[in-house]
């Protein structure tokens, strides 16, 4: 997936009240960008670092930057956006570099499914195989070359895994697929120490037959997309 405009780099001098960043541009102007990542970013957003920033024309917006990608002291690439894993997902099912989820005829998003009033971020269908419902989540948390989710407790995350786990019961296919932005990250697994809840529910999910995937992505200031599978480790 290739930005729509070139980004715009900058320095970042603070992330605070969860949606605002402060940035520092080349020109020495500061402008408020909006962060569109609702986690708690543990490892993502150290001031002094390099970030790019996607610019807006639309005038009726408060906020005319959304910061896209920042380089760390590490020099490790990360994706801030988790608005775009569900975008980088299904351009990787479309051009088929998903090798699991290959050969499905049809891709619809945002399906309503389950006993929770949930919705499928993709619903893949075809005549000759059961339908397959794909839950996608972003993953930037580090540690040790292993990526975790998630990065905060998450009672909605508990609630889509019991949607997977009932899809799973009923004999359709049910896939979660990590979707890491983070090129530090060479595997990934659950983080118990974060929320044990969400760990159970995953264990018990996997034995309902829901199938993890775990994919990486090549990121850079000009476009991200998803490069290779992943281990996971429960």
């Amino acid at each position: 997936m290739d930005f729509s405009s070139p980004l715009i780099q900058g320095t970042l001098i603070k992330r605070y009240k969860r949606f605002l960043a402060d940035v520092q541009l080349a020109d020495g102007s500061i402008v408020i960008a909006h962060c569109p990542n609702t986690g708690a970013m543990t490892g993502c957003a150290e001031p002094g670092w390099q970030v790019w920033l996607s610019p807006s024309d639309n005038p009726k917006r408060k906020l005319l930057y959304t910061w896209e990608v920042v380089l760390t002291g590490q020099r490790h690439w990360i994706g801030i956006n988790t608005h775009k894993a569900n975008k980088l997902v299904k351009e990787a099912i479309q051009k088929n570099k998903i090798a699991e989820l290959i050969g499905y005829q049809n891709l619809q998003a945002e399906v309503k499914f389950g006993e929770e009033n949930s919705r499928i971020d993709f619903l893949l269908t075809d005549p000759e195989k059961a339908d397959c419902y794909v839950e996608v989540k972003s993953v930037t948390l580090l540690h040790d070359s292993k990526g975790y989710f998630p990065d905060a407790k998450t009672v909605r995350g508990q609630k889509h895994l019991r949607e997977l786990s009932l899809i799973a019961r009923q004999g359709k296919r049910a896939v979660l697929l990590f979707c890491v932005q983070h090129s530090g990250i060479q595997s990934v697994q659950v983080a118990k120490h974060i929320d044990l809840d969400y760990a159970n529910e995953l264990e018990q999910a996997m034995l309902n037959g829901v199938q993890i995937l775990c994919y990486s992505c090549e990121i850079s200031s000009e476009k991200i997309y998803i490069n290779q599978s992943l281990p996971f480790f429960s």
